[in-house]
């Protein structure tokens, strides 16, 4: 089970969501977008959540609200950084995140340190925590479906560049060939490079 959120701080609103446990949280890892920016709090236990960012968006554009929102909710959902006060809230890009044989179920690490970045909350704000836990849905994902559908949806559009491009290519070779055809024609046909007859005689008269 999946719990997801809606921060309404931005239009549209911003997806964020949850596993239910360790092992749902296992799956996420797992199968993960490379769209999805993780959250946790630092060094103590809490829930993995993510933030699923819109095509093209990159962890620079995430919009501080939508990042405090996050923020909240991953402090609101660890027993410990709930009932602490200057919280760091550590948070990376899924495609950072690394799991290697003998580590606990739902544990992780990081490919590089330098790309994980920290936020700090000082305290819990009831008013956002309350909001976003009336957007609160559940749901049974597939994630291995969930992440294979959008994998052959990114392979197509990628053929459909790739066709648009080679279409494009070819039109304008198409154009550069007829150009420089049209060229070729006008010098041909200018006046100054055809042929004239003149014998020298004014006369129309023939012997």
């Amino acid at each position: 089970m999946v719990f997801y959120f809606e921060s309404s701080v931005v239009s549209p609103p911003s997806i964020i969501f949850m596993g239910i446990d360790k092992y749902e949280n296992e799956d996420l890892i797992k199968w993960g977008w490379p769209e999805d920016v993780w959250f946790h709090v630092d060094k103590v236990s809490s829930a993995h959540v993510y933030l699923r960012l819109k095509p093209e968006q990159t962890i620079d554009d995430i919009p501080s609200a939508v990042l405090e929102d996050a923020a909240q909710l991953v402090k609101a959902n660890s027993i410990m950084g709930n009932k602490m006060n200057d919280v760091d809230i550590v948070y990376t890009m899924w495609a950072n995140l690394k799991k290697t044989q003998g580590m606990e179920v739902g544990q992780v690490g990081f490919h590089k340190e330098r790309e994980v970045r920290k936020i700090k909350v000082a305290k819990r704000i009831n008013e956002v925590v309350n909001r976003l836990n009336k957007t609160k849905r559940e749901e049974h994902p597939d994630f291995r479906a969930e992440r294979e559908k959008r994998d052959r949806l990114e392979r197509e559009d990628k053929k459909k560049l790739i066709r648009d491009q080679k279409e494009r290519e070819k039109d304008e070779e198409k154009k550069r060939q007829e150009d420089a055809e049209l060229r070729s024609y006008n010098s041909l046909m200018n006046t100054d490079n055809m042929s004239k007859y003149d014998d020298g005689n004014d006369s129309d008269d023939f012997m």
